[in-house]
């Protein structure tokens, strides 16, 4: 089902020259290159998998915080999250998938595991990719 969302924020890009280009983003200048494993020539460029890691990555913290406020859990200033994001072929193209590790230091197991729930089912990357690509949860 589609959700529809009265957008508070709404960034803006522009890519061009596709994997061996480079993609704009207010003050962000960034060249791109493909990976060696998908057959470009690898190079110190990014991609689009590795933005999608550091994105969903950054995205989920600030999920943890929001769900940590509503049930009074101080999220801790060291929390982070080690982001993987793999791209395989699919029968009709290509496809992804996610794997989080999250470390919340401080924190007992069981509180840690409800709010990594919670901020799965908040989370607008967790939003957006849910029923699409495999995500997996890691309490590290």
């Amino acid at each position: 089902m589609t959700q529809s969302i009265t957008a508070a924020y709404t960034a803006h890009a522009k890519a061009t020259g596709g994997r061996e280009g480079t993609a704009t983003s207010g003050n962000l200048d960034l060249k791109l290159s493909t990976p060696k494993e998908l057959g470009g020539a690898g190079g110190d460029g990014t991609n689009p998998e590795q933005l999608f890691a550091m994105g969903y990555a950054a995205c989920f913290i600030g999920a943890l915080k929001f769900v940590g406020g509503k049930e009074k859990v101080a999220v801790p200033a060291d929390a982070s999250i080690e982001s993987s994001v793999g791209i395989g072929a699919t029968p009709t193209g290509f496809g992804l998938e996610v794997t989080l590790k999250i470390s919340l230091p401080g924190i007992d197991g069981e509180v840690a595991d409800r709010l990594i729930a919670a901020a799965h089912q908040v989370c607008p990357y967790s939003n957006a990719t849910r029923g699409n690509i495999n995500v997996t949860l890691i309490r590290a």
